[in-house]
């Protein structure tokens, strides 16, 4: 009896584990480049989500930039609307000030029923020219 109930409980933790990662927000892909206008550290990025947005009850809603440690947010792109027919889907954030001598960073995206994904996304920074 124990040793069903166990393999029932292993059965459930194995086939359920990959259902509940399913639901989350992706980083597909994520790029950076210098901001040419800029005097300062500034670059801009577009970020490629790919989520199973299902209207406003539950949708991607934005993504972050962070240091590479992440201890400091650099910059936050909120996303004002579910994406249902719009998938994978790619936004920029222009103006994002990194420190000096960061040569990558880290994205991190969000939806409204599972907050911040475990999943990371690491950009490599381009050199100055």
């Amino acid at each position: 009896m124990k040793f069903a109930l166990a393999i029932s409980i292993l059965t459930v933790v194995i086939f359920a584990a990959p259902q509940a990662d399913a639901d989350e927000v992706k980083i597909v892909a994520a790029s950076a480049e210098r901001d040419s206008r800029s005097v300062d550290n500034s670059f801009l990025f577009s970020v490629t989500l790919r989520h199973k947005d299902e209207g406003w009850q539950h949708y991607a809603d934005h993504w972050e930039i962070w240091t590479p440690d992440g201890t400091s947010r650099l910059g936050t792109r909120k996303l004002l609307h579910p994406h249902v027919n719009e998938q994978p889907f790619t936004r920029s954030l222009s103006g994002v000030s990194v420190p000096e001598g960061t040569t990558k960073v880290l994205v991190r995206a969000h939806d409204t029923q599972h907050g911040i994904s475990p999943h990371t996304f690491q950009v490599s920074l381009p050199e100055a020219k």
